[in-house]
């Protein structure tokens, strides 16, 4: 059986060699071709006509999701998987909306990060355990729902599910690990959860956390 044929586009030639790390010994994948931004990919991806696409969101000349949507129009048989640092629903609806087969945060483990290839490899469709399943299956069925309850700040609602989880735990005392056992996820992907909450609700540390949580009457 032939190897799924991959092209890598990522603007951080570190994490490109990371995944061909990470896929070398994989004799189901081969790395064919790589690209440093939207453009870049384009190109190669209409040269080399790989099976799949790993692509990250933000990069320049075009967007991760441009170029996911000019696939789906222009190449529609290409797979293509968004590996992103970014947990937002916005972005995750905004992929799938795009035509994105896949949707992985970078904190990922390797076994996450193959399974997820060998779905979309064989034709399905693989989201992250960290995104919101009820936020795919409402989108999959045409019913996502992007509006949000006014009785709730626009702090919180901005939060994700995922995001409301870790924060309630964290006001429970709970470190990484803890956090990463009680969700049964990465330590990595739970630093990635965390570090996206206090960046939303503009907090530096746990102290200010907690301060803003009373404010908004969490805790």
């Amino acid at each position: 059986m032939n190897p799924t044929r991959i092209v890598l586009a990522d603007d951080h030639e570190l994490v490109r060699d990371g995944i061909k790390s990470l896929l070398e010994n994989e004799s189901e994948f081969k790395v064919v071709a790589e690209a440093a931004d939207g453009k870049e990919a384009l190109e190669v991806i209409a040269g080399e006509q790989p099976d799949l696409l790993i692509v990250d969101i933000r990069m320049p000349r075009m967007t991760g999701l441009e170029v996911v949507k000019q696939l789906s129009r222009d190449f529609p048989k290409v797979k293509k998987l968004v590996l992103s640092m970014h947990d937002s629903e916005e972005y995750v609806v905004e992929s799938i909306e795009a035509g994105a087969d896949g949707y992985l945060l970078k904190g990922s483990s390797k076994a996450e990060f193959l399974k997820a290839l060998n779905s979309i490899a064989a034709g399905g469709k693989y989201f992250s355990g960290d995104i919101s399943q009820i936020i795919i299956d409402n989108f999959v069925k045409g019913k996502a729902k992007t509006s949000k309850p006014l009785a709730e700040s626009e702090e919180i609602s901005q939060l994700t599910n995922r995001e409301k989880q870790i924060l309630e735990l964290i006001l429970d005392g709970k470190g990484n690990n803890d956090v990463a056992e009680s969700l049964k996820i990465s330590r990595r992907t739970a630093e990635v959860h965390r570090f996206n909450l206090m960046k939303k609700l503009n907090v530096k540390n746990l102290i200010e956390l907690t301060q803003k949580s009373k404010e908004l009457n969490l805790i």
